[in-house]
């Protein structure tokens, strides 16, 4: 069973004291917490066995993990569903995304989602919380087709479940030229709406794959046949509908300059940005977002954690 969302911290507490060796006050810097703090959960994490690695195996190795993929690619936070409660171990993925996330969003915060159907799963998942003074902003443009996890529907179930305001952005994902979407990128509304993405405190997104199989081909954004042609160029997975290289940096392309969505340094600027990844299809997509330091959190199956500690990193952009 993985970790309640609210105990990794006593983990992390304890891996960087015990394995990484570092010092009590250097982990309170490292996590964020007082000193204080570190000592408590560095005696709880006795307490609890934590630290005695030969006997609860079975408890840390999850955890172990967690903290490998912490460091090998720089997140704050990771959280591994084991499947344990489910009969398809991916279909917990958006369960624990929903409680992860749910955790981290604190009144006053402005909130920034993108789409998919793992986000759509996520807010499906979600508790209802009666959260003060927040806001949740759709971080791309819409799309016409009739699905549950358009960008609009995934930004206003979320803003339903913390009950808040929901701001939807009323503009195409993708137009048919690029001097339109230079011009509509250039109207008040849409510039305002665009500039404010950096502002946003936290962000939920997944990564998408750019094949066939795509949600951009499956909403209309892109036919098959442009797909291909995008994976030819080097589009090795989609960020808020924005097609990225193997690196994780933005393709140079012609759909991406049609696209009307987050400036992708914007969108890494925002402090902590979770990224939850449910399909084992994935691992392509997952590693270039990874390189390109989209996440500072990241959610994910057993199954996709092991094959991404198992695979060469891809260098950064």
């Amino acid at each position: 069973m993985p970790l309640r969302p609210g105990d990794q911290i006593v983990h992390k507490a304890a891996w960087l004291y015990y394995t990484h060796g570092l010092r009590q006050d250097e982990v309170a810097r490292r996590l964020n917490i007082s000193r204080a703090s570190v000592a408590m959960y560095l005696r709880k994490a006795r307490e609890n066995g934590i630290v005695t690695i030969a006997t609860s195996t079975e408890l840390f190795a999850s955890e172990m993990l967690a903290r490998q993929l912490e460091d090998r690619f720089g997140l704050e936070g990771v959280w591994i569903a084991d499947g344990n409660a489910y009969p398809d171990p991916e279909a917990e993925v958006p369960t624990l995304g929903a409680s992860v996330f749910l955790s981290m969003v604190t009144s006053g915060q402005r909130v920034g989602v993108a789409w998919g159907r793992t986000v759509y799963a996520i807010a499906d998942a979600m508790a209802f919380a009666d959260l003060k003074d927040v806001t949740v902003v759709q971080l791309c443009g819409n799309l016409g087709a009739p699905y549950s996890y358009r960008p609009d529907q995934c930004t206003m179930e979320i803003a339903r479940r913390f009950n808040a305001k929901g701001l939807n952005f009323y503009a195409p994902l993708i137009l048919s030229t690029e001097a339109l979407a230079s011009a509509l990128r250039a109207e008040p509304v849409i510039r305002e709406q665009l500039a404010g993405v950096g502002e946003c405190d936290i962000a939920l997104f997944s990564v998408g794959v750019a094949d066939e199989d795509a949600h951009v081909v499956k909403c209309g954004a892109v036919t098959a046949a442009e797909l291909r042609a995008l994976r030819r160029q080097g589009a090795a997975g989609v960020i808020a509908g924005q097609m990225i290289d193997a690196t994780g940096a933005w393709l140079d392309c012609d759909y991406n300059r049609r696209c009307i969505s987050a400036d992708l340094d914007d969108f890494r600027a925002i402090p902590q940005r979770l990224m939850v990844v449910q399909e084992a299809a994935k691992l392509e997509p997952l590693r270039a977002a990874l390189a390109g330091r989209f996440a500072s959190h990241l959610v994910l199956s057993r199954a996709m954690a092991e094959a991404l500690i198992d695979t060469p990193a891809a260098t950064p952009a």
